[in-house]
């Protein structure tokens, strides 16, 4: 199974990514067990996070037979093999520059670029993109999405990035999001492991609402 059919697999046991910006390698291991525990399958430490090669690592020893590890916020394509080489599988950034989504490509990593608009999404699609990353979704509504997803490929993964709560994910999926990244919703630094998992219960459960 290569990264990209492994993405799907595990996106289809939960559609969800959590984003653990400024995470530390002291305490990745812990705050990932939880986050497995409470049924999220996909995670990634943000490259502007302390020492964020080392928590990748650690958390691809740790989990990385269960869940996806990866990096957000790669901005250069030299840091895609920093990532891989540590064992991450998925490469996340806010933007689509063509060079960092060939570089995940050529390393058989899942790339997962940010976009807006169906220009950018294209952009990145022919570059290679597996999944896009609708960023900041705050400034785009559900109809925003259902618009979208009437043009872009019904095969790719629309994973849906900013200002989700439990309470607003159904009207997104309903319009054709296949998932959502949480953030500081999710975890932020400071925050304990009792509150990372009630937050991580409560997004879980958020799916099942009517």
């Amino acid at each position: 199974m290569n990264s990209a059919d492994l993405f799907r697999q595990r996106l289809d046991e939960c559609p969800l990514v959590a984003i653990i910006r400024g995470v530390t390698p002291d305490e990745v291991e812990a705050v990932g067990e939880v986050l497995y525990a409470a049924g999220i399958r996909i995670i990634e430490v943000p490259l502007n996070s302390p020492d964020p090669f080392d928590s990748i690592g650690r958390l691809a020893r740790r989990l990385g037979d269960r869940a996806l590890i990866g990096a957000g916020t790669v901005l250069q394509p030299e840091q895609v093999a920093q990532v891989r080489d540590v064992g991450g599988q998925l490469i996340v950034s806010p933007n689509t520059f063509a060079p960092v989504i060939e570089a995940t490509v050529a390393a058989g990593m899942v790339s997962s670029p940010g976009y807006f608009t169906p220009s950018e999404a294209f952009d990145a699609l022919r570059a290679g993109a597996h999944v896009l990353k609708l960023f900041p979704a705050e400034a785009a509504t559900p109809a925003v999405v259902k618009g979208q997803r009437a043009v872009l490929p019904k095969d790719v993964p629309l994973i849906v990035v900013g200002g989700i709560n439990p309470a607003n994910m159904k009207p997104y999926l309903e319009a054709g999001a296949d998932g959502f990244g949480l953030g500081s919703g999710l975890y932020a630094p400071g925050r304990s492991l009792d509150d990372v998992a009630s937050a991580a219960r409560a997004y879980v459960q958020g799916l099942e609402r009517p």
